[in-house]
C-alpha cells in the first residue's frame, strides 16, 4: 500500500495511491494519517476497502507530507563512497549521523526557500526509511522488522552553512529543506531496499543517477546502529545518504541552485518530487 496526504498545509486529508496510480481519498475512513497508523495493524481499517471505489483526488491539488507526528528526522552522511570522493571527504568508518529540524519538513512539491545569506544551495536525492515500531538496540537481522516502509527524500543542503563548522545541522535543517513523499510505500511494496534506482534533474538536466546497492552502510545496518543511540519511534524518518552528482562535487567548478531553478527527483515505486527554488524576501 502507498499512503499519501493532500490539501493545504495543516489541513491535509488521508489518501492512498490507487490501482491506476492516482490518489484516492480515504478521509471517510481515516481523516488524516498519523504515526498511529504506521504501527503493525495500523492500516487494518483499509483491508476491506475497495480502492477503486474511493473518490479520486484532483491531480492539481497540493500533496502534503504523507503523515503527521514524526518525532525525528535522522540523516546519514557520506553513505556512498563515490559521493564522499566527489565531496573531498574521507569515507566514514561508521555511519555519520546528523538531524534535520522538524520545521524543515514539507510536502514533496512545495517550494524550496533559500534562507537569508544562502549562496551554495545544493540537492541530494535519497531513499527514506520510515520506522513502524519502536526500535531500541535492535540487531541487524531484526532491523527491517521495525520498518514501516520507504519514501523519496531530497536532503536539501546549504553548503556554505554546512561547512562553517563540524556540525552539519545548520546547513541541513533550514525551513523547507526536508521534502518528503509523495507517498510512503509499505515495506512489502519495495522488494529490496538495496536495489532502488535514484535520479535527480536540475532544470531538466540529469545530475544524479544511482542505486542503493552502492551504499556503504545498508538499511539494516543503519537502523540497528541508530537504535543503539536513540530510540526510534513509529514515524521517524531516516535519510540514508545520496549517490554522486551533487552540485558541490561538480568539477572544475561546483554548481549551486539559484532562484527560479526547478529540481525534480524520483525512484521507481516511490514516485517523484518537484521543487521550485525561491529566495526568502
Amino acid at each position: 500500500m502507498k499512503i499519501c496526504s493532500f490539501g493545504l498545509p495543516g489541513a491535509e486529508r488521508a489518501g492512498i495511491v490507487g490501482p491506476d496510480g492516482g490518489m484516492r481519498d480515504v478521509s471517510s475512513v481515516v481523516p488524516r494519517w498519523t504515526t498511529e497508523h504506521l504501527v503493525p495493524g495500523g492500516l487494518a481499517m483499509l483491508e476491506s476497502v475497495d480502492a477503486s471505489a474511493l473518490p479520486e483526488v484532483d491531480p492539481a491539488i497540493r500533496i502534503g507530507v504523507p503523515y503527521s507526528g514524526m518525532s525525528k528526522y535522522v540523516c546519514i552522511g557520506l553513505n556512498y563512497s563515490d559521493h564522499a570522493a566527489e565531496s573531498g571527504l574521507t569515507v566514514p568508518s561508521e555511519p555519520l549521523v546528523f538531524l534535520k529540524a522538524p520545521s524543515a519538513i514539507c510536502g514533496p512539491n512545495d517550494d524550496t526557500i533559500m534562507p537569508v545569506g544562502s549562496s551554495k544551495l545544493d540537492w541530494e536525492v535519497e531513499l527514506g526509511v520510515v520506522i513502524g515500531s519502536v526500535a531500541r538496540n535492535v540487531t541487524q537481522d531484526a532491523a527491517l522488522n521495525h520498518v514501516f516502509g520507504y519514501c523519496l527524500l531530497n536532503d536539501v543542503s546549504e553548503r556554505a552553512f554546512q561547512m562553517q563548522s563540524s556540525q552539519w545541522d545548520k546547513g541541513k535543517g533550514c525551513d523547507t529543506f526536508g521534502p518528503i513523499g509523495p507517498w510512503v510505500a509499505t515495506r512489502d511494496e519495495i522488494a529490496d531496499p538495496q536495489n532502488v534506482d535514484l535520479w535527480l534533474d536540475v532544470n531538466g538536466k540529469r545530475m544524479q543517477t544511482g542505486n542503493t546497492r552502492t551504499m556503504i552502510f545498508n538499511v539494516s545496518e543503519i537502523v540497528s546502529y541508530l537504535s543503539r543511540y536513540m530510540t526510534l519511534m513509529p514515524g521517524d524518518v531516516i535519510a540514508t545518504g545520496t549517490p554522486p552528482g551533487v552540485g558541490m562535487g561538480i568539477r572544475p567548478e561546483p554548481v549551486y541552485l539559484s532562484e527560479g531553478d526547478i529540481v525534480e527527483l524520483g525512484a521507481p515505486g516511490l514516485g517523484q518530487q518537484r521543487q521550485r527554488i525561491l529566495r526568502r524576501n
